[in-house]
């Protein structure tokens, strides 16, 4: 598991490609057979991925945490943006299709990730957070997400979104989880873009065609930066940064949150005309 720390505004200002890229932006978290962390001090959210092929892939506790399993004081929501496959949690098996979320809450022992077939893996995104109650584990299926259709195709930001955990849907203690398909010929995200101080915010890029790209913009509204995404990989936003992209493609992304406010509407908004 690796560990990042946080940054401050004039920290970014001054950093440079590399050193912005090291600080927010992860490798690829899709590796056979192995479970990918990234553990940041922003909110202590904990990112992931894992492709299990033909055996189970267990989650476990990494020494940092010190705590006797993973989700011992913590909760975990996870979608699947690849084949067929499923989670064990203790001695429940849940199927899990294309962008089907799981919630496990505080106190699940066991976890483990399968595909049920090795040509065409699972591929499961995590995120996880502190959690101070005990949460019962939810499935929610996409047809169950209630998608709504926003944006339009003359600001090319035409897109499907699908809320999976948040006040209204899977209940948690502050982890906030779902995600954004944009339509062909529609690459903006976010835009005009916000920010959230009390909540930090991470990004999973998938479904990037491949030799395709996301600029993912960051960074106080009056001084942006941005970072070239590939598939597969996730952006930690810190909660003064904005958090936007433009895709050379369509493509689509997991959203999640934590922090002080469970609200999925809580932001500030920031006009396009404000973007520096």
């Amino acid at each position: 598991m690796e560990i990042r720390f946080e940054h401050s505004p004039r920290e970014v200002s001054e950093m440079k490609t590399v050193e912005l890229r090291s600080a927010f932006l992860t490798d690829d978290l899709m590796k056979d057979n192995t479970v990918q962390l990234v553990y940041t001090h922003y909110d202590r959210v904990i990112m992931g991925g894992v492709k299990p092929l033909k055996q189970a892939v267990e989650l476990q506790a990494d020494p940092e945490l010190k705590a006797d399993f993973f989700l011992q004081r913590r909760e975990l929501g996870i979608i699947n943006v690849g084949g067929k496959g499923g989670v064990r949690a203790d001695d429940v098996f849940y199927e899990m299709d294309k962008l089907d979320c799981l919630y496990l809450g505080k106190g699940v022992k066991k976890v483990s990730f399968e595909s049920k077939d090795a040509g065409d893996p699972a591929l499961f995104y995590l995120l996880s957070a502190p959690a101070h109650a005990v949460y019962p584990v939810q499935f929610m299926g996409k047809e169950k997400a209630l998608p709504a259709n926003m944006g339009a195709a003359e600001t090319s930001n035409a897109r499907t979104i699908y809320k999976y955990i948040h006040a209204d849907g899977i209940q948690s203690c502050q982890l906030v989880m779902g995600l954004t398909i944009l339509k062909t010929g529609s690459v903006w995200n976010t835009m005009p873009a916000h920010t959230h101080t009390r909540r930090m915010e991470a990004y999973f890029y998938f479904d990037v065609p491949q030799g395709q790209r996301v600029f993912h913009f960051m960074g106080l509204p009056v001084e942006t930066r941005h970072l070239l995404v590939n598939n597969y990989q996730a952006v930690v936003s810190p909660p003064w940064s904005i958090h936007s992209g433009c895709g050379t493609s369509n493509y689509s992304f997991i959203w999640g949150m934590a922090g002080e406010n469970y609200s999925y509407t809580d932001m500030d908004a920031v006009a396009i005309e404000g973007l520096r």
